[in-house]
């Protein structure tokens, strides 16, 4: 009964955790949106990475955490890869085409990315339907991008596409190693890695004139470097080991809507009917995988 009780209450907290996590990453494409209009995207990448390490590597230290073992230095490359370089500059990029309203359609096929990357790396077996399910969710947000007129950002597209690819490793990657390793060190650790980099190339890439910044893009980088690259990951990987990767991985099906809700209410960007429906589609077949995912 005791075990019961205690399965039950992680259970219950991993949602919460989980729940959380998702609330915090939902302002990072409304906030990167803010960044880039005055901002270099590549820069609002380095950015966010650089003081999210610099934090990270804080914690550790504060923690005195040991060093990953090399069995683990792989996966936290992957993660360092899909989530601390690869989604957030292919993403800031594809901003310079895409309303944040457009790109947070995207996310809906970001629990597919992860699901498909669990089959490859944890050697699932779904069933026939699943791959049914995914056909038609991505077929969606496709036709979806060719209706709003393929001449009008084809380019940010491709970069959003890429960019979710990018993200469901590392969120698959990441969510296994938490196992091991623990949630908010998985993401400090992947911060760390892509330190060295980020550092010399911040000074580099560092505007010319700092006066042209408006504020709401310097808020906007404070949010996507504090929560979207490293709060967020802390209670995403703790309600992902709490609650289980499979379960609580299916609340990123509410992102979008959070997300396409504060780009209508802090960016005045248009949310057409076509828009929502297209969102709502994705999220339906994405929970179709989910349910015939094993």
């Amino acid at each position: 009964m005791a075990i019961d009780t205690l399965s039950k209450d992680q259970t219950v907290n991993g949602w919460i955790n989980g729940f959380i996590g998702v609330l915090l990453f939902s302002g990072s494409l409304p906030a990167t949106k803010l960044a880039v209009t005055d901002m270099d995207p590549v820069f609002v990448t380095i950015a966010r990475a650089g003081i999210a390490g610099i934090l990270a590597l804080s914690v550790l230290l504060i923690y005195k955490e040991k060093i990953p073992s090399g069995k683990q230095i792989f996966p936290l490359v992957l993660v360092s890869v899909g989530c601390v370089i690869g989604f957030p500059l292919l993403s800031s990029l594809a901003l310079q085409y895409l309303t944040s309203a457009h790109s947070i359609v995207f996310l809906g096929m970001l629990p597919l990315a992860t699901a498909i990357f669990g089959v490859f790396r944890g050697g699932e077996r779904p069933q026939p339907i699943f791959w049914f399910f995914s056909i038609i969710g991505s077929l969606l947000v496709i036709g979806y991008a060719v209706s709003q007129g393929i001449s009008a950002s084809p380019v940010g597209d491709l970069l959003m596409l890429a960019a979710v690819i990018l993200c469901g490793l590392g969120y698959a990657e990441g969510a296994k190693l938490s196992k091991d390793l623990g949630g908010w060190q998985v993401i400090s650790w992947a911060l760390v890695i892509a330190l060295p980099l980020m550092l010399p190339l911040f000074f580099f890439y560092f505007p010319d004139s700092v006066e042209q910044v408006s504020t709401g893009a310097w808020l906007g980088l404070a949010y996507i470097a504090l929560f979207s690259m490293f709060i967020g990951f802390i209670f995403w990987y703790r309600g992902l080991a709490q609650g289980g990767i499979t379960t609580v991985g299916q609340l990123q099906l509410l992102q979008p809507f959070f997300g396409l809700a504060l780009a209508a209410y802090l960016l005045h960007e248009p949310v057409s009917i076509g828009m929502i429906g297209v969102t709502v589609g994705v999220i339906l077949c994405v929970a179709g995988t989910k349910k015939f995912a094993k």
